[in-house]
């Protein structure tokens, strides 16, 4: 059986093995602004004190939202992230999820909104889009890895690569989950194509799309640990560190840390009527 084996691997390495033969000054400027993008948000949150970001941040998600319980569970989670001692890591991933977050949001929503207007470019996308969020994570890390070496730069474009479809999936049904009736009454007022996507579409679809970023977000932080494998920085580095010393205070606190993390940005995205 082995004769008639198809050598689907060996053409995939020999088209990375191609990449980085041929283009490996592309991929390298781009690794190299990518990181200084990244290490320049870090040294920008770590430059301020803890308390005045936890300050900043409590009055942000005050004036987002005017939730009392928001601003001291904001409050009271970073004082903890900052006793045990992961203040700097925190700031570290959340610059990774914040950039992951970004790239998605600029792909994925115009993808998604021109798939809704070309339906049988959905019909397409659509398996794309399941063996994107199917493939196991960790399969992502070795071309990537290939092309941009060890860094934050492989975490950074394998979480992009598996986080995508959220808002592309999200931003398709709103767009198509649109009434009729208003864009036809838009058009019949004599709205272009335009004006139709910014005052119609995008309003009526912006809980989904909110939904679309919010799910983002957590498949980013669910990628943290698995992108310090290939040198990320951030919680990720802690939890791996603890489970190969089976240390399992520093990994319950790292872990702790991810998902205290990870609340605050779930809530912080939400709509207002969302959070109480």
């Amino acid at each position: 059986m082995d004769s008639f084996k198809i050598p689907l691997g060996e053409y995939i390495e020999l088209f990375f093995d191609w990449l980085v033969d041929n283009t490996s000054g592309f991929f390298d400027a781009m690794a190299e602004s990518l990181e200084w993008l990244i290490s320049s948000s870090t040294d920008a949150l770590t430059w301020m004190h803890p308390a005045a970001f936890i300050v900043v941040l409590a009055l942000f998600a005050f004036w987002l939202h005017r939730s009392v319980g928001l601003v001291l569970y904001a409050v009271a989670s970073l004082l903890l992230i900052w006793n045990l001692g992961y203040w700097v890591e925190t700031m570290q991933t959340l610059s990774l999820v914040l950039y992951a977050t970004l790239f998605c949001i600029l792909l994925g929503l115009p993808i998604g909104i021109y798939a809704a207007h070309h339906p049988r470019l959905y019909t397409v996308l659509r398996p794309v889009l399941d063996l994107m969020q199917t493939v196991p994570p960790f399969v992502y890390l070795i071309p990537t890895l290939t092309l941009f070496g060890l860094g934050v730069v492989p975490g950074l474009i394998s979480t992009i690569i598996f986080a995508i479809a959220a808002p592309v999936r999200l931003t398709y049904l709103g767009i198509s989950e649109v009434p009729k009736e208003m864009v036809e009454a838009g058009q019949s007022f004599g709205a272009t194509r335009s004006q139709l996507l910014w005052r119609i579409e995008l309003p009526a679809a912006a809980a989904n799309i909110a939904a679309g970023v919010t799910q983002c977000i957590m498949l980013s932080l669910s990628m943290v640990v698995i992108a310090a494998l290939v040198g990320a920085d951030g919680l990720g580095k802690p939890v791996v560190r603890a489970l190969n010393t089976v240390d399992i205070a520093s990994g319950f606190e790292a872990g702790l840390a991810i998902v205290l993390l990870a609340i605050l940005l779930d809530r912080l995205c939400k709509q207002r009527e969302q959070v109480g």
